[in-house]
């Protein structure tokens, strides 16, 4: 898998992306603007579920999805945060800044569950984190937008 720190994404699918997932964010600047920082991941989790109820926004909380080897099912049960929109991962966390640890989880996460659009939301710091990444599964590279 290659990572493609400065988006080469088509303009046409840059503004897709973007607009697919402006309400999302809107969501989580909401929660952090109420909140505040330095809470719990969970507190804030919570909250979001709340919001994304509230803005009709399609999600599965605790989403589980499960990983193959060989094409036999691996027993360990895999979790996101959120699946949103049926193709949007949103990890949350509640830690002094974003690192490879966190950004290696969602990206992860996003080719396992071969879900395009991944979110990285760090809601601790007083000026929230966020960080929004496009897998592409042709050729098996993510692109930050």
């Amino acid at each position: 898998m290659k990572v493609n720190g400065n988006s080469g994404l088509a303009p046409e699918l840059l503004a897709r992306l973007k607009a697919h997932v402006y309400d999302i964010l809107g969501c989580c600047q909401e929660v952090h603007r109420e909140l505040g920082p330095w809470l719990n991941e969970y507190v804030y989790q919570e909250a979001l579920k709340i919001a994304f109820e509230e803005k009709q926004i399609s999600f599965e909380k605790e989403h589980y999805f499960q990983v193959s080897f060989h094409g036999m099912p691996l027993s360990h049960k895999h979790f996101m945060d959120f699946l949103c929109k049926g193709n949007v991962v949103v990890e949350c966390k509640a830690i002094a800044t974003i690192g490879i640890e966190q950004r290696q989880q969602l990206w992860n996460y996003m080719r396992l569950s071969n879900s395009p659009i991944g979110i990285l939301y760090n809601f601790a710091p007083v000026k929230d984190q966020c960080e929004r990444y496009y897998y592409d599964p042709n050729t098996k590279t993510i692109s930050a937008f």
